[in-house]
């Protein structure tokens, strides 16, 4: 078995345990940046694609005339997302699937945001998932991921380090760096310099806007 399969069937067991609380747990600490990621995404255009939207915690920010799909490796995950979807008689939301971030199914430039909240520390290949979202964004749109990201500098990059293990047994990860984003956009060349923005609590949690450049004239 592939160190990328076993990873998502890892991943497939957490989200199974976690689903049913998930929203209980997190709905709080997670808002103001899952906030500010629906508004940015909704700048940035109407039809927006959501990587990894889990039990669907984003869905209800995002403006009402908006066209929102969202994906989830996690059939539990889509299951609660539908759920709350149609409990909340959210029409905007056009289409919930399970799907891998690292094979999307979608044509090319087919939206003009993909978001990324709270998951792109948990992608095994993210460079190659960042990859996909660059594929299916119309030129001049924008990736925006919301996340815990360090820098890996002094005592927090060392304490991130140390609890990454633990804190993967509960869906998260700790020692991911932020310089792995801008680094993948500054090879590309077709983003401009990454806009990093800090959410609460107290910028603990972070939000990263990557612009890809327009058409040339």
């Amino acid at each position: 078995m592939s160190e990328l399969r076993s990873r998502a069937e890892d991943q497939q067991k957490i989200y199974q345990r976690w689903a049913p609380v998930y929203d209980r747990v997190y709905r709080g600490i997670l808002r103001d940046g899952h906030r500010k990621l629906a508004a940015l995404a909704a700048a940035a255009g109407t039809d927006i694609l959501e990587v990894g939207v889990g039990t669907g915690l984003t869905l209800g920010h995002y403006p009402r005339h908006c066209r929102v799909t969202g994906i989830d490796i996690s059939e539990h995950m889509i299951a609660r997302a539908r759920e709350k979807a149609r409990r909340e008689k959210l029409q905007h939301v056009q289409a919930l699937d399970v799907m891998d971030a690292h094979a999307l199914t979608f044509a090319n430039q087919s939206f003009d945001a993909v978001c990324l909240p709270f998951v792109i520390t948990l992608i095994p290949e993210p460079e190659r998932a960042l990859d996909e979202c660059a594929r299916v964004l119309r030129p001049g749109g924008e990736i925006i991921l919301a996340s815990k990201l360090g820098d890996g500098a002094g005592l927090q990059g060392a304490i991130e380090t140390a609890v990454a293990p633990l804190v993967r047994h509960i869906g998260w990860s700790s020692a991911f760096r932020i310089h792995r984003i801008v680094a993948w956009a500054e090879r590309r060349g077709d983003f401009a310099p990454a806009d990093i923005l800090p959410v609460f609590p107290n910028g603990f949690f972070k939000i990263v806007r990557l612009k890809q450049h327009g058409l040339a004239a």
